[in-house]
């Protein structure tokens, strides 16, 4: 489910953040689903079970999972996440968009990349 990227620039627990991020997001974990265990995951990824409990406080700050106390973690209702996170995805795009713009590509060089197509060097 999880798999941890040793030559990634990112920590640990960042890492362990984004990919339960997008498993929620894309639906592979849904709502009100338990997750692992943070000793269970702790064990699986054989990784230190303080990075998983840091990834999971991480995660219940941003609304992505809710713990009951005794049960463990849950997945929280993603719709208004998907929401918030297509926000940031496009207030990312607008300002790459702008620093684009402020280096002199034009509106039509930065479509034709993103549609595929190459930057003209």
């Amino acid at each position: 489910m999880i798999h941890i990227d040793y030559r990634d620039t990112r920590p640990i627990y960042e890492q362990i953040v984004d990919k339960f991020k997008m498993l929620i997001l894309r639906g592979v974990l849904c709502p009100d689903e338990k997750i692992p265990s943070v000793r269970n995951l702790a064990v699986e990824l054989s990784i230190n079970p303080n990075t998983i409990q840091r990834a999971y406080a991480e995660l219940e700050r941003q609304g992505y999972i809710y713990t009951v106390k005794g049960k463990g973690n849950f997945v929280s209702d993603s719709s208004q996440l998907l929401a918030g996170y297509r926000e940031e995805i496009f207030a990312e795009l607008k300002s790459i968009c702008n620093a684009a713009t402020d280096a002199g590509i034009t509106r039509e060089e930065l479509v034709r990349y993103i549609k595929g197509g190459e930057a003209d060097d």
